[in-house]
């Protein structure tokens, strides 16, 4: 995984400086590759789309401004249900490296998102998601 990880990093490095050129294809670039960091990472709990299967954690369609704790029939931790927190992209960002940091007491197990670049390409994703 981890090589598989470099090889994705490297070939959007290389391909990042089209961006100025074709901002377009960067972007596709960078949601393309969020959506697989996302099946790696995120989708053994989480469904990317609005309506789906049960899954164990709240679906992510929509999530950028979304108040967390706010999907109906999941069973949050009274810390998250509390916190007013409100799902942007600096957030999103904090909770994938360190849940546990950013809240104690949370139920979601610590995914630790670290790599910048992957927590860039994930958000990318999530931004893509219609609700």
């Amino acid at each position: 995984m981890k090589l598989m990880k470099r090889h994705l990093v490297a070939a959007l490095a290389a391909v990042s400086g089209l961006a100025a050129s074709q901002p377009a294809f960067a972007e596709d670039a960078m949601v393309a590759a969020g959506k697989l960091f996302f099946g790696q990472r995120c989708q053994i709990c989480h469904n990317p789309a609005a309506k789906g299967g049960k899954t164990y954690g709240p679906p992510l369609a929509g999530v950028v401004g979304r108040k967390a704790g706010s999907v109906d029939g999941f069973a949050y931790s009274d810390a998250l249900k509390n916190s007013g927190i409100m799902w942007t992209e600096a957030s999103l960002k904090a909770w994938m490296e360190d849940n546990d940091g950013m809240l104690p007491g949370t139920r979601m197990r610590h995914v630790g998102v670290e790599d910048k670049a992957e927590q860039e390409m994930i958000v990318a994703y999530l931004k893509s998601l219609a609700e």
